[in-house]
C-alpha cells in the first residue's frame, strides 16, 4: 500500500511530466513542417519538378515530426490516465490482476498502471505483414521464385545481381564456398551465351577479325579439353574437305 507521501511524490512527478509533454507538443506544432508549404521550407513554389530524392531531408523532418507527435500524445495519455487513477483511488494497483505495483517500479515509471508481468509493452504482436502470404524463402541457394501455377522464373533479375554481393554470408547458405564471389555462381557464369567458348571469343560487326580474349573462363575451357583429350565439349571435330555453302560445283 502506497503512503500519502509516496503518492504525493509520484503525483508531482506526473504533473511535471505532463507539463513537459505539453510544452514539447506545442513546440513541435509551432516549429514543424506539418502546416508549412514548400515555398516556406525550401523556397519552391511546387515540388512537381523535383526528383523525390531531392526532397529527402524535408520528407525525413516531416516524418520525424509526426513520429514525435504520436509518441508524445501516447505518453501524455498514459500520464493523464495515471493522474485520473490517483484521483479515484485506484493508483498503485495493476489493472489486470489487481495486485499492488511495487513502489520501486512506480518511481521509474510513474505513469504505469500495470505490474511487470501484465505490462502491455512486453506483449509481442501476433499479426504478421500481409506480404508473408505471398513471399517465400529462396529455394536452395538460388533466388529463383516459383510463381503460382507452377510457372518458374529461371532468370530472376535478383538472382542475376545477387552474384555481385548480398547481405548473406557463407553461413547462411548450404554447402562449402571458397569466397563470397562463388556464393551465387551456381557452377556456371555464361552471361547468357549458348556455348561456353562464346564468353571469350569475339569478332567485328561484319563477322571478321575473330579474336580470343584471354580470361579465366578461357583457361578453364582449354584445360577441360586438354584433360579429356578432345577438340570440343562434344568430342573431336570431323574436318570437312569443302564448304557446302560456297562449293564451286560446275557440273
Amino acid at each position: 500500500m502506497l503512503s500519502n507521501e509516496q503518492i504525493s511524490h509520484l503525483k508531482k512527478e506526473l504533473n511535471d511530466e505532463k507539463k513537459s509533454l505539453e510544452d514539447q507538443l506545442q513546440g513541435n506544432t509551432e516549429g514543424s513542417l506539418e502546416s508549412a508549404s514548400a515555398r516556406d521550407t525550401v523556397g519552391e513554389l511546387s515540388l512537381y519538378d523535383n526528383h523525390p530524392a531531392d526532397m529527402g531531408s524535408e520528407l525525413f523532418e516531416r516524418e520525424k515530426d509526426f513520429a514525435l507527435g504520436e509518441h508524445h500524445d501516447s505518453e501524455l495519455n498514459k500520464v493523464n490516465a495515471a493522474l485520473k487513477a490517483i484521483k479515484d483511488g485506484s493508483y498503485g494497483k495493476c489493472k489486470e490482476c489487481g495486485d499492488e505495483i511495487p513502489y520501486e517500479r512506480l518511481e521509474v515509471l510513474p505513469a504505469t498502471l500495470y505490474c511487470k508481468e501484465h505490462s502491455p509493452e512486453q506483449i509481442v504482436p501476433g499479426d504478421r505483414p500481409a506480404e508473408e502470404d505471398v513471399l517465400e524463402p529462396a529455394h536452395g541457394n538460388t533466388f529463383r521464385h516459383h510463381q503460382y501455377r507452377e510457372v518458374i522464373d529461371n532468370e530472376d533479375s535478383f538472382q542475376e545481381v545477387a552474384r555481385f554481393g548480398t547481405s548473406e554470408t557463407p553461413s547462411d547458405l548450404r554447402g562449402d564456398y571458397e569466397d563470397y564471389n562463388s556464393l551465387y555462381n551456381e557452377g556456371h557464369d555464361d552471361e547468357g551465351f549458348t556455348e561456353d567458348y562464346e564468353t571469350f571469343v569475339g569478332n567485328d560487326m561484319e563477322g571478321k577479325q575473330r579474336k580470343i580474349y584471354p580470361s579465366k573462363k578461357q583457361e578453364e575451357y582449354e584445360a577441360m579439353l586438354d584433360e579429356n583429350d578432345i577438340e570440343s565439349p562434344y568430342g573431336d571435330v570431323p574436318y570437312h574437305q569443302t564448304d557446302g555453302y560456297v562449293d564451286d560445283d560446275k557440273e
